[in-house]
């Protein structure tokens, strides 16, 4: 899909997006930076991809650095705040991206595997969403901070019980966050994408079975791109919603009308 032009005023904003080395954060951070935002770059283990995104980057004049850190690890993650901070400033700007998924039938899935899961999708939100806040509280920074949930956060998944439940977990995160951290003028929301083509998902969608079934069921009759869900981070990083927060946007071709 072609690069969208609809941008926002971000001038100045300093952004910091996790899992931003591939998919949909790649996506979410050439969209921030194209409306002006600097960008940290947070990836695990993808240091090529990351490279490949902040150059992307730096070809719009904007400032950007690629941190490797695991965002399940509260060292790890005061590491990576440390860094961020030391190339393109204080954060102002959080998108919680970064998620793994696994699939297997409830009655299979062994303790590591879960942990895995529930580690990257969930810890990972709340330890980077409070090192972040803490931030910005102590430095009177009236930030926001967008988590990327899923449409699974609402409907259940033949063989996701963790990736579900991870998800619903997220949901009601960002609703604990909104409601503790409004006083302090940080906005926190959450975009839900339904069915996107990125590395997560593509060894499942080539699968034509799998591909049939799931168009079934979203009404729109396609699967998104990483590019689409681009806007609605872009819209709740804006000035323009500025009275949401504790708000789930959904963008997944009306599967959750269901």
């Amino acid at each position: 899909m072609a690069v969208q032009t609809t941008t926002y005023a971000l001038s100045g904003q300093r952004a910091l997006v996790t899992g931003g080395s591939r998919g949909i954060g790649r996506s979410i951070a050439l969209g921030l930076a194209r409306c002006g935002a600097n960008v940290a770059v947070n990836y695990r283990g993808a240091a090529e991809a990351a490279a490949e995104v902040v150059a992307a980057i730096k070809d719009h004049d904007r400032t950007a650095v690629a941190v490797q850190a695991d965002v399940t690890d509260p060292k790890s993650v005061d590491r990576l705040l440390d860094a961020a901070e030391s190339a393109i400033g204080p954060i102002d700007l959080l998108v919680n991206n970064a998620g793994i998924v696994r699939r297997s039938p409830f009655l299979d899935i062994a303790k590591e595997e879960w942990d895995a899961v529930l580690h990257t999708n969930l810890d990972g939100p709340f330890l980077v969403g409070q090192a972040v806040a803490r931030r910005m509280v102590q430095r009177g920074i009236r930030g926001r901070i967008i988590n990327v949930a899923s449409t699974s956060s609402k409907d259940a998944g033949l063989n996701l019980t963790h990736y579900c439940v991870s998800k619903a977990g997220v949901s009601m995160l960002t609703k604990m966050m909104a409601l503790e951290l409004a006083g302090h003028g940080i906005n926190v929301n959450e975009v839900n994408p339904g069915l996107i083509e990125t590395d997560l998902t593509r060894g499942y969608l080539q699968n034509e079975a799998n591909r049939q079934f799931r168009l079934s069921r979203i009404p729109m009759k396609r699967i998104g791109d990483p590019e689409e869900i681009v806007g609605a981070v872009l819209f709740l990083a804006s000035h323009d919603a500025r009275l949401m927060t504790g708000a789930s946007v959904y963008v997944d071709g009306g599967v959750t009308i269901w």
